[in-house]
């Protein structure tokens, strides 16, 4: 392949993102035939077709979402930078680009990122939340500068990165007043029967929890089950179902969901980690969750894995 052409990458990457080379010739003031002609010269000089084309017609093929994941990324950077100096000042810090996996509670991400936004050198934190798996593509093309998630690199994923332990906190259980009165029975055989609220499959506490439920002989009633943890505490929060979460949330979420805390163990853990590509942390503020996670979170022994 010849030296890669970044007035052609540009050209395309307009195309993609504006779903068509006349668009494309707008924002860039140039005549579709040019934009067509050039296009079609880069995939020659790449050896790739990037479109399927049907028609006038163009879909990005898997080359094409791979090529224009990282020209995505160059230019809505370098655009940043035009601002930055239009607006008359040097550019010192970059965005910190977080992704935080859906079964990770809100309000743990939250401990854990207001102390990088503490800090006198901070810059803007771009947070980003979705499925694990999809994450972790973003952070393997550099997308995102680090995870946090309820898990190590999951063992089927093939992403070369580094799983930081950050912590782990016990479970609490908690449920509405109303709800709380019709447990009569001493915990944790009150669970038993009782309407429950079940965290999704990718939440990697529900293996633990269900061995638990299984060793104390509990049969609770599963009213919904939910990837997302906001969304399992808004049903807890309007009285649906008992519910399970970290318990060193559990102050905060009994003063903002109006909640109660009805019993706890130690044998069900949730563990936090931090993943990046680098083996040691190095980025101030990605240090500065780490010493978040030492204040609030219960930090185990070990190696990063």
């Amino acid at each position: 392949m010849s030296a890669l052409n970044y007035k052609h990458l540009h050209y395309f990457w307009m195309v993609a993102k504006t779903g068509g080379v006349a668009r494309a010739s707008e924002r860039l003031h140039l005549t579709a035939q040019t934009i067509s002609g050039q296009l079609s010269q880069f995939e020659d000089s790449i050896g790739y077709r990037l479109f399927n084309r049907t028609g006038r017609k163009l879909e990005l093929n898997d080359a094409g979402r791979t090529v224009f994941a990282y020209a995505d990324q160059m230019f809505t950077l370098a655009e940043e930078l035009e601002a930055v100096i239009r607006q008359g000042a040097a550019p010192t810090t970059l965005p910190l680009r977080v992704g935080v996996a859906d079964a990770v509670p809100k309000t743990i991400a939250y401990l854990l990122l207001e102390t990088a936004l503490k800090l006198p050198e901070a810059g803007r934190i771009v947070c980003r939340e979705g499925k694990l798996d999809s994450l972790l593509a973003d952070l393997a093309i550099h997308r995102l500068d680090i995870v946090i998630a309820d898990s190590a690199i999951p063992g089927h994923i093939n992403v070369r990165g580094y799983s930081h332990r950050l912590g782990e906190s016990n479970t609490s259980f908690f449920a509405t007043p109303a709800l709380a009165a019709t447990c009569t029975k001493k915990f944790p055989h009150s669970l038993d029967q009782a309407p429950f609220l079940m965290p999704g499959e990718d939440a990697a506490v529900r293996p633990a929890l269900l061995r638990w439920f299984e060793k104390h002989n509990i049969h609770p009633h599963i009213t919904g089950e939910f990837d997302d943890g906001a969304l399992l505490n808004a049903f807890g929060e309007a009285g649906t179902g008992i519910f399970a979460a970290p318990s060193v949330v559990s102050t905060h979420l009994c003063r903002q969901l109006g909640v109660l805390e009805i019993g706890q163990t130690d044998q069900v853990t949730e563990q936090f980690f931090a993943i990046s590509v680098e083996r040691r942390l190095s980025h101030p503020a990605v240090l500065a969750i780490q010493s978040a996670a030492r204040e609030n979170l219960i930090v185990p022994s070990g190696k990063s894995t």
